[in-house]
């Protein structure tokens, strides 16, 4: 089980960088819209929110993977938790078990999401993501520590109820990573592809509403994965021309506020959400 996980978490570094590396590429040579003035400019985004995210991903990997593993372990030697109980019960295959608990985790990254926008102490930490006024590649690591040490210790129940085993849990991390890259990106697709894609998976077009200065947008669009969460939910959301979307939040607009120490002190500063105005009001 060790060396499985210590491989996928390899494999999990390499997606990473491979989109990385691809979408930087893609937002260079063909950006769905104009963010930065110049090439420092858009150097010193990308420099502090990859500091962000690599103390993120220094903290998971240090302290919570290993928990992650032994919360595993524990519910697979007890036979707890509902995929172990339905395995048991009616001999799942192992793509089955994995199916389900990937469907399971991604359901709740979406009701975990939601959270975040309507518990203020949780919105605290979650506007470090959304005061981001330039959306690229780089803004889909950039979370308050404090987010990710909640989420990962919540992870710990999560993963002995469902009865995951922890490679089930880093498989679908590295899935949903990438498609969270993907659709943070500063890339536009043909709308009949975004379209056909969106059925399944959150694209950049959907995923853009949900940046929006605009509360009504940015309190839609939770979903991180798979999609059709945010239809279940009743909080799917298009705008018809994405490209007027203006990023951020109206509150967090100094530049000591895009700096490494800004974004880490950001919680303690009173609660504010996004714009009230409508955008389409004229």
């Amino acid at each position: 089980m060790q060396a499985l996980v210590s491989l996928i978490q390899t494999y999990q570094l390499g997606a990473y960088l491979a989109g990385l590396v691809v979408l930087l590429a893609w937002e260079s040579f063909q950006p769905f819209m104009a963010l930065f003035a110049t090439g420092r400019e858009r150097g010193l985004h990308l420099l502090r929110n990859l500091v962000i995210g690599a103390i993120n991903a220094a903290v998971v990997g240090g302290v919570f993977a290993g928990l992650w593993v032994a919360a595993s372990a524990w519910a697979e030697a007890s036979g707890f938790g509902l995929m172990h109980v339905l395995g048991a019960r009616w001999d799942l295959p192992g793509w089955a078990h994995a199916a389900g608990a990937i469907l399971l985790f991604d359901a709740w990254t979406y009701t975990w999401h939601r959270l975040n926008h309507r518990v203020p102490f949780l919105w605290r930490f979650h506007r470090v993501h959304h005061a981001d006024a330039r959306m690229d590649v780089s803004t889909a690591g950039r979370f308050h520590l404090g987010e990710i040490v909640l989420s990962s210790l919540l992870r710990l129940p999560l993963i002995v109820l469902i009865g995951a085993y922890a490679w089930e849990l880093l498989l679908y991390e590295t899935m949903m990573f990438t498609v969270v890259q993907f659709h943070h990106a500063n890339i536009g697709l043909p709308e009949r592809v975004d379209r056909a894609l969106r059925a399944v998976l959150v694209t950049p077009a959907m995923h853009k509403v949900h940046h929006s200065r605009w509360q009504p947008e940015t309190d839609s669009n939770y979903s991180a994965f798979f999609s059709f969460w945010d239809r279940i939910g009743r909080s799917f959301r298009l705008r018809k021309n994405p490209r007027e979307i203006h990023f951020g939040l109206d509150a967090f607009e100094a530049p000591d506020d895009e700096t490494v120490r800004g974004m880490l002190r950001m919680p303690l500063r009173p609660v504010a959400r996004t714009s009230a105005h409508d955008p389409d009001a004229s």
